[in-house]
């Protein structure tokens, strides 16, 4: 049996449409045609493009004195190196017996670990984590505000991105999640597991932020801020702090956890916190816009300008290619046997982020 592909992760492979016995330890290359579902490839331009681009942004911001967003474009890869193996590989790290199987990613164009990283999703992390933060710099909420107010917003931000996102990839098959295991994956909100929704969608981006901008901050309060190989270390922390943030955040809901969870409980206690991120986030956006001193004095990005609208129009396409089978489907499966998300929440988070779109813009022309 190959490592890692134990009879949950052969279940959950098998309803993707692969054997993960079957796979490249290292890398794999794939045709884009021969992927399972038609949106997979346009996905991975999507979010690829878009890593490239936040790259080729932050590069410049900077070249300009600025060395924020270059510091979280790295720092989200470093978390990422953090978090993803052990949820792919939870033997490796003893989590296994405590955690189980958790989820497995559909093959794509690009994939390493034995088939379990796809290429886009490596590139999600700081595409995403640029994306909530340049609308909420572009909004002029860091510096009105500080960073620690800037980051609740950008917990607000990243939810709405980030869940019109994560509600329909399973009915899609980028990814499945294992129903059997019930320790992480529920409580959930349709096909989505809530601590997905709060911990990776929003808490982890807000305190990634928060660290970065702290720590890229100057030492001696200057107003200048570090730069060069002086970044490196202060990189590594904000990327390997972020997951004791996130188990923090999830303490009031393990309260009710344990041998026999109460998953009542944990699901009010999750939409809870999660009800506070969207209240929080859109009372200091509001306040913002209100206080007449939207965008002031920060510079025009032409990331913040193009790149959440291309976003947010490719996942509003992939939403309407989902839609027939969305509406046909029987107690939450479809046709195929794809569970559905939450089309009322994904439907409010694009009105929400169409919402930050829109009261960026006068900030950014």
């Amino acid at each position: 049996m190959s490592a890692g592909c134990g009879p949950e992760a052969e279940e959950v492979a098998r309803r993707l449409g692969f054997d993960c016995h079957d796979v490249s330890p290292v890398v794999s290359v794939r045709a884009p045609w021969d992927l399972a579902h038609w949106t997979m490839p346009l996905l991975e331009v999507l979010i690829v493009g878009g890593a490239v681009f936040a790259l080729w942004h932050a590069v410049r911001r900077y070249r300009a004195g600025d060395p924020v967003n270059l510091a979280l474009w790295w720092a989200s890869l470093v978390y990422l190196v953090v978090t993803e193996p052990p949820l792919y590989f939870p033997e490796w790290f003893g989590l296994d017996r405590l955690y189980g199987f958790i989820f497995a990613h559909n093959r794509f164009t690009v994939q390493f670990m034995g088939d379990r990283l796809p290429l886009y999703i490596v590139a999600f992390y700081p595409v995403i984590s640029q994306l909530a933060y340049e609308l909420v710099r572009s909004l002029g909420v860091f510096r009105r505000r500080g960073p620690l107010i800037g980051s609740v917003a950008v917990a607000f931000a990243c939810q709405v991105f980030y869940e019109v996102f994560d509600q329909v990839g399973p009915q899609l098959k980028w990814w499945a999640w294992n129903p059997a295991d019930r320790i992480v994956n529920q409580p959930a909100l349709t096909a989505v597991p809530m601590t997905s929704m709060l911990l990776f969608a929003s808490v982890s981006m807000a305190a990634m932020t928060y660290l970065v901008v702290r720590f890229t901050g100057s030492p001696a309060g200057d107003g200048r801020p570090r730069r060069g190989w002086r970044l490196v270390p202060r990189i590594l922390a904000a990327g390997v702090l972020t997951p004791f943030t996130m188990a923090v955040a999830g303490l009031p809901a393990s309260l009710f956890g344990g041998d026999h969870p109460n998953q009542v409980a944990q699901a009010w206690v999750l939409g809870a916190e999660l009800g506070l991120v969207w209240v929080a986030g859109a009372w200091i956006v509001v306040a913002q816009l209100r206080s007449g001193e939207r965008g002031a004095g920060e510079p025009q990005s032409a990331f913040a300008r193009y790149y959440p609208a291309i976003y947010l129009g490719g996942m509003a396409v992939f939403w309407i290619g989902a839609l027939p089978a969305y509406f046909g489907a029987r107690d939450g499966i479809t046709s195929d046997g794809s569970p559905i998300g939450s089309g009322p929440y994904a439907l409010a988070c694009f009105l929400a982020a169409g919402s930050l779109l829109a009261a960026a813009r006068p900030a950014r022309q």
